[in-house]
């Protein structure tokens, strides 16, 4: 061989310009380019394609006869220009039903058809996502497979994927979630050659391994990460960057030629007639109640209603005035399978008091001794049914203490079960991590020290009883609130006063390793709840603040009145961010419910500087412009509100810090 013809060869296998060829160009200035619509027959063929409904989304699903209706020539959409780009993203939306172990199918593969050999390719098995492309230099070629784990992929629901690749750093977002992020020892190629290769859709060009689910989106975006324009999104698990113009809606009315080109169905079925069962096995489907007129969708093992007069919230009536044993601090509604729904209410003076729901009202049923109480917290444990109190003030021997009662199914009450020293107690919070039970205490001070440590208990199965298992530092704690994102496990703490301002950090932590660790802080001003609600994909976390006051400072009247802050997850940035303040009076605290398809807030004001009479506000949710003031409702010292449901409608309960009377309100629909 020549001493020319050698170096060719070189130059060839390092992907450099050929001798006596154009120029190689990368492919770095494209659009975002469709995939799955450059693959669809443009002729009317329905030769291996059909179109299907699932969850009412449609998507594309293929046949094994014909592997090669679903390729195109890669050159159509890399026209002028050689080398497939090194920095890109794949975005796909599928639905994938369960495989057998070991099973794998492909989403994509670019092939060097004369040589048959995979340039790249992407598919998944039932615990894993494998992304491979083919390397090569001077000492030969070889395929390298970069692996994510993808748990929740193979489930019959639709998921959207985002890989990103950037020469060595390989990231995979499914449903806009936390990133899957591997660093490879072999970078993505910079000179991988598309001449001759042709795209092939759901599998190799074989028909072993062809993809059996259903995709809605295939979209390759050149030269950067598609994840910042998909999310966050309101359905992460549709999100879209790219779809056929065919499966876009539902509503359109297809064209002639669309039905011919593509099939049509739905993956359900309809029952007239008596209630059919409704589990997993039955798969998705309707049942139409010619009685009640009604259409019914089975999901997650529920009929749900889907043809029906949207319930609404019209007005709110008052329905009960619960005189209590004194001011209340707060209210803890529950229920016991098989005996009833309860109202536990945190009295300031020597007796607290549980109140049963009975013939549409709540009325007296135990009184228990407490010392200045705060707030009860109902859970669970097993079959064991509990309530904890938080004790603001002293026993009568001087000893601080807050209290954990069990439920007596012999006796039909709540028995003293498990005693805890507490500093001045405000909120006890009831959580489970990786299967273990745990109890948070909110210490607000210890004597006129604000600046102490709240405690996290643990529950031993051994000894049956709650022990300290880690120490939070935290300063006039008043409110915990623990929640999760997807695997990982959040608690969340109000904190009020730190000794000389209300102007003060209150703290998210994540569980790692074991312990909770800083996570996010925020100021607030006097902060006393923290909630957090769920609209949708959304996940929003609003923090009562109550009082704006340094010592430094003069405390003006208007102290009282400043805005509350609602924050929202942001998916991209790993962390909450502020959606909308909200004018509130030294709010106390906020409660989220939902009427038919709305959904409300509504805020506990107390004081205005002036007077305890003050207005406290319901919020609809109204989407892009958040929530908006909908309802007024005269409170006077209003400390807490808490939303419940009975076979009758739906209700508010809150109470009074302020005089010996809590209202129950009934909520009207329409």
């Amino acid at each position: 061989m020549s001493a020319l013809l050698t170096l060719c060869v070189a130059l060839l296998l390092l992907g450099t310009p050929r001798c006596g060829a154009q120029h190689w160009e990368p492919c770095t200035d494209l659009h975002p380019l469709d995939i799955l619509a450059e693959a669809v027959p443009m002729n009317g063929a329905t030769s291996g394609i059909r179109m299907v409904q699932a969850e009412g989304v449609l998507g594309l699903q293929f046949s094994a006869a014909e592997p090669r209706t679903m390729s195109f020539p890669a050159s159509r959409i890399f026209s002028s220009c050689d080398l497939f780009p090194e920095e890109f993203s794949i975005v796909v939306t599928l639905r994938v039903p369960s495989l057998p172990p070991k099973k794998n199918e492909y989403l994509l593969s670019l092939l060097a058809e004369e040589r048959d050999t995979l340039l790249l390719g992407l598919r998944y098995s039932p615990t894993q996502l494998h992304f491979l492309f083919l390397t090569e230099d001077l000492a030969g070629a070889w395929q390298t497979r970069v692996s994510f784990r993808s748990p929740g992929l193979v489930d019959s629901q639709w998921h959207t994927l985002i890989l990103a690749v950037s020469q060595g750093s390989f990231s995979l977002t499914m449903d806009c979630g936390f990133p899957m992020d591997i660093m490879a020892d072999v970078p993505f190629p910079p000179t991988l050659s598309v001449r001759g290769a042709r795209f092939f859709i759901g599998s190799r060009k074989r028909t072993k391994g062809l993809f059996t689910g259903l995709i809605r989106q295939l979209v390759l975006l050149p030269g950067s990460d598609a994840t910042p324009r998909l999310c966050p999104s309101r359905n992460a698990r549709l999100a879209e960057l790219s779809i056929p113009r065919v499966l876009k809606r539902l509503t359109e009315k297809p064209d002639a030629n669309d039905v011919l080109k593509y099939p049509y169905e739905a993956d359900m079925k309809v029952t007239l007639g008596s209630r059919p069962p409704c589990t997993k096995a039955e798969g998705v489907q309707f049942w139409f109640d010619a009685a009640q007129k009604g259409l019914y969708l089975c999901a997650d093992s529920q009929w749900v209603s889907v043809l029906t007069a949207k319930t609404k919230l019209d007005y709110v009536e008052e329905h009960q005035s619960l005189h209590t044993n004194s001011e209340t601090l707060g209210i803890e509604v529950f229920n016991i399978p098989g005996v009833g729904l309860f109202a536990a209410t945190a009295n300031r003076k020597a007796r607290s008091a549980i109140y049963k729901w009975t013939d549409g009202k709540f009325v007296s049923y135990q009184n228990i001794a407490t010392h200045q109480a705060q707030s009860w917290r109902h859970f669970t444990i097993g079959k064991k049914i509990f309530l904890a109190v938080a004790n603001f003030g002293p026993n009568e021997r001087g000893q601080e203490f807050s209290v954990i009662y069990k439920w007596s199914p012999r006796k039909l009450k709540f028995t003293l079960y498990q005693r805890i020293a507490t500093h001045s107690a405000r909120d006890w919070e009831a959580f489970i991590v990786d299967g273990e039970h745990f109890l948070v205490v909110a210490n607000h001070r210890e004597g006129d020290n604000h600046n102490i440590d709240s405690v996290i208990y643990r529950w031993n199965p051994s000894s049956q009883l709650f022990e300290a298992n880690q120490s939070i530092a935290t300063s006039g704690a008043y409110d915990w609130e623990f929640f999760t994102v997807g695997p990982y496990s959040f608690l969340l703490v109000a904190n009020t006063f730190n000794g000389t301002s209300t102007q003060v950090h209150s703290h998210l932590y994540i569980w790692l390793v074991g312990a909770f660790q800083l996570f996010q802080s925020f100021l607030t001003f006097g902060a006393t709840d923290w909630e957090v609600f769920h609209i949708g994909e959304r996940i929003f976390l609003a923090v009562a603040n109550s009082h704006s006051y340094d010592v430094q400072m003069q405390a003006q009247n208007d102290s009282y009145v400043l805005s509350s802050v609602i924050y929202e997850l942001n998916v991209t940035a790993q962390n909450f961010v502020k959606f909308q303040d909200i004018p509130t009076c030294s709010a106390l605290d906020w409660e989220f419910f939902s009427v038919g398809e709305d959904h409300f807030l509504v805020v506990a004001n107390s004081f205005d500087g002036n007077t305890f009479s003050v207005n406290s506000i319901i919020y609809r949710w109204q989407g892009y412009e958040g929530f908006v003031a909908v309802h007024k409702l005269p409170t006077f010292g209003c400390r807490d509100w808490e939303a419940f449901n009975t076979t009758a409608g739906s209700y508010l309960i809150y109470s009074s810090a302020k005089e010996p009377l809590s209202r129950v309100l009934k909520l009207r629909t329409g």
